[in-house]
């Protein structure tokens, strides 16, 4: 299951040569047969170490808990206990990492939830909206929202976003008040798709590109309840921010909290 790069990656940690807490090569065995780190005096069995090593590895390639599970012969909990407890750190990383977006951000909301019968776009029915600021060049910010009225979105991009921000959006009508924040412009998809004037490309085929990405990854799952949208959600997000880094590593360090030394 562990490619090359990653095994070489992980031998250490999963041989019990090198501590997964600290990243102290200090470590000695206890009675119970544990590995203690000398530095830290953090201690670990290295079968259940090994395990959580693999199932990251899982969740890193983007393989359903219960494929994992098979793949391991471990029981299936054991999987998505590990899975849910890094969606949730990744969760609360993404709402706290960085400072607010600015310079050019595009504006746009999309609808998760499969091909359903019905209307499509706004106002599709049993779908989750999510509401996202893409910073050109930077990062996305993703939310679950339950209303598109004008007051919520604007209270998300204050709160996110940074005065003097040129923003782009498409011509919906909650957008609208959006230059008491900066400057504006607005595309209108029945006409064109962008254009380029005034020093600016007004296109929000980034953020359009993000929502691509986002369901192009949840559809490796295979279908995600409306409960738990937000933690894989916010697990796309951190994917699409950190996408030019070694993503296993970044898993291994949040999961154990191990800093490289």
């Amino acid at each position: 299951m562990l490619k090359k790069r990653e095994q070489f990656s992980l031998t250490t940690f999963s041989l019990g040569r090198k501590c997964v807490f600290c990243g102290s090569y200090q470590l000695c065995k206890t009675s119970r047969g544990y590995v203690k780190c000398n530095r830290c005096k953090k201690q670990k069995g290295l079968k259940k170490l090994r395990r959580e090593l693999q199932i990251l590895v899982g969740l890193h390639q983007q393989v359903p808990a219960h494929r994992v599970s098979m793949d391991l012969g471990v029981n299936y909990r054991v999987v998505e206990r590990v899975y849910r407890r890094m969606r949730e750190l990744l969760y609360h990383i993404c709402e706290l990492e960085g400072a607010k977006l600015s310079g050019e951000v595009e504006i746009d909301e999309a609808y998760f939830g499969g091909r359903r019968k019905g209307h499509r776009g706004r106002g599709a029915k049993g779908k989750s909206v999510v509401f996202g600021l893409l910073e050109r060049d930077g990062r996305v910010y993703t939310r679950v929202v339950y209303s598109l009225t004008a007051d919520t979105l604007m209270e998300i991009i204050r709160r996110k976003t940074r005065k003097g921000t040129v923003y782009f959006t498409d011509s919906f009508r909650s957008y609208r008040s959006l230059k008491r924040f900066g400057k504006h412009y607005t595309v209108s998809h029945s006409r064109t798709f962008g254009w380029k004037g005034r020093g600016y490309h007004s296109h929000i085929n980034g953020i359009e590109g993000f929502w691509s990405f986002a369901k192009h990854g949840l559809y490796q799952y295979r279908g995600v309840s409306k409960a738990n949208f937000p933690l894989y959600l916010k697990e796309m997000e951190y994917r699409f921010n950190h996408r030019q880094e070694n993503l296993l590593k970044n898993l291994v360090q949040i999961y154990f909290g191990y800093v490289s030394t």
